[in-house]
């Protein structure tokens, strides 16, 4: 019998796959466990337009993630942070100092857990944070950190 998987199946297939197994198989485990459901002619075509669906909209978040990648590029963010006695920093910029700033100064929010902080920013200048804003798209942004 030919089933459909709705979830990732451990040793059978992941979800959206199609896969033959044994009757019993799966009526008593897969459909009825809600992991997979029969691949008759109606479900193979929703699982076809599914797939066109999910491609499309994944191809519009790559394109967006270029272009928001292509405008961090050029940004400059200014953070500003408490200092001591000889420009001595007290504690590191986090990233959500980064993230409120980005924000503040150019109005577009970018989730915190995107950012990556290669080198503890525990001194006054210049950084460079490496953004991962999709699996297949990276973008640089340049943090200046100066006394407040």
């Amino acid at each position: 019998m030919k089933v459909i998987l709705l979830q990732d199946v451990k040793s059978l297939g992941k979800k959206g796959d199609v896969v033959e197994v044994s009757v019993g198989y799966a009526r008593n485990a897969l459909i009825h466990k809600n992991l997979g459901v029969e691949a008759t002619p109606e479900n193979l075509n929703n699982l076809k337009l599914k797939q066109k669906h999910d491609a499309k909209v994944a191809e519009e978040n790559l394109e967006a993630a270029k272009e928001l990648a292509k405008e961090i590029e050029t940004w400059t963010v200014e953070v500003k942070i408490k200092t001591g006695e000889g420009g001595r920093v007290f504690g590191s910029v986090s990233t959500k100092e980064v993230v409120d700033a980005c924000e503040k100064q150019y109005g577009k929010k970018i989730d915190k857990k995107k950012i990556e902080i290669d080198v503890p920013m525990k001194a006054l200048g210049s950084y460079d944070l490496k953004l991962k804003l999709h699996p297949e798209v990276q973008a640089r942004l340049r943090v200046h950190v100066s006394e407040k």
